[in-house]
């Protein structure tokens, strides 16, 4: 199979989500490489604008099995991961499994429940498999969470640990619809729901054939050289305490070649890199009290990298 044959893939995907996301092409587009990049979603936005019903329409449209939860303060680690129960007829304890175990887990209003819940997505988001009483179940296949939250400072956020925000490939803002996008969503929900309108176009066997697909996308050795001096600026620039992980150099290089396979070319150019930095990158970073009494945002500051760092002369005839 050529490439333009999983570029169509990945096309005929947005568009059936688009028929219930109106106006927000570019979040879909990520939220999709994310996905079939084998990466974890963070949605940060105000009530209203739209983050579930973009979860809701993946599920249905990749035709993948999903649950949801709404976190909050009284949910336990063991709603997500479940638990063991003890049965009497077989004198032995039998494991009931929680709400993440399913394709897409969609986790909303992640940061209202307790640390201590939230803790509970590490190991899951990480390795793809659950622990409970010493034995380990491995989650279906494949498996992305998409979570939900409302902006710090919110009335009963909690912060997520910096552990568990390094584990989302990246992090998205939906906004405010513009006014002619408005103006749609008004007439699309007129007398009826958007939702009903997604067809399935994908199943799980076709998303981990694309996953594996764009995991053998061609990476020039100076478009890693590229990956790492960006990554290797946050962790010196003036404005930032703490600095990119290496788990978020490996996120841009996967993310970056599901743009490639997107775009129908089997290898990685700098713009592919430059288009999908800041969305892996800023809610890794910690800016310093320098950057805060600045007022300087991570978008300025990751901005300020990708203009500075010197991106190799590679183009699409080049390689």
């Amino acid at each position: 199979m050529n490439n333009s044959y999983y570029a169509k893939q990945i096309n005929d995907v947005v568009a059936e989500v688009k028929k219930a996301v109106i106006g927000k092409d570019a979040i879909i587009i990520k939220t999709l490489l994310a996905i079939l990049c084998k990466g974890h979603i963070l949605i940060e936005d105000i009530p209203g604008v739209g983050k579930t019903t973009l979860a809701l329409a993946f599920s249905k449209a990749l035709s993948l099995e999903h649950n949801r939860m709404q976190f909050t303060p009284d949910v336990l680690p063991s709603d997500v991961t479940g638990f063991s129960v003890y049965n009497k007829v077989k004198n032995t304890f039998e494991f009931r499994p929680g709400v993440a175990f399913c394709n897409l887990f969609l986790a909303d209003e992640i940061n209202r429940t307790s640390s201590k819940t939230q803790s509970a997505l590490l190991e899951l988001m990480e390795e793809k498999s659950i622990t409970v009483d010493g034995n380990t179940y491995k989650l279906p296949e494949p498996y992305t969470v998409i979570a939900t939250q409302n902006p710090i400072g919110s009335a009963g956020t909690h912060n997520l640990p910096d552990s568990q925000l390094d584990r989302f490939m990246i992090k998205l803002s939906m906004g405010y619809p513009d006014f002619g996008g408005e103006v749609a969503i008004l007439k699309s929900k007129f007398n009826s729901n958007p939702l009903e309108d997604v067809k399935e176009v994908a199943n799980a066997r076709m998303i981990m054939e694309l996953q594996e697909y764009i995991s053998n996308i061609y990476v020039d050795e100076r478009i890693y050289e590229y990956i790492v001096q960006l990554s290797a600026a946050t962790r010196n620039h003036p404005m930032i305490k703490l600095g990119v992980s290496p788990r978020g150099t490996l996120a841009l290089m996967q993310i970056s070649k599901g743009i490639a396979a997107a775009m129908g070319r089997d290898y990685v150019i700098p713009d592919d890199i430059v288009y999908i930095c800041g969305d892996v990158f800023e809610h890794r970073i910690i800016l310093n009290s320098k950057a805060k009494l600045s007022e300087v945002s991570a978008a300025s500051v990751i901005a300020d990298i990708i203009k500075k760092v010197p991106a190799p002369g590679i183009s699409e005839k080049q390689v």
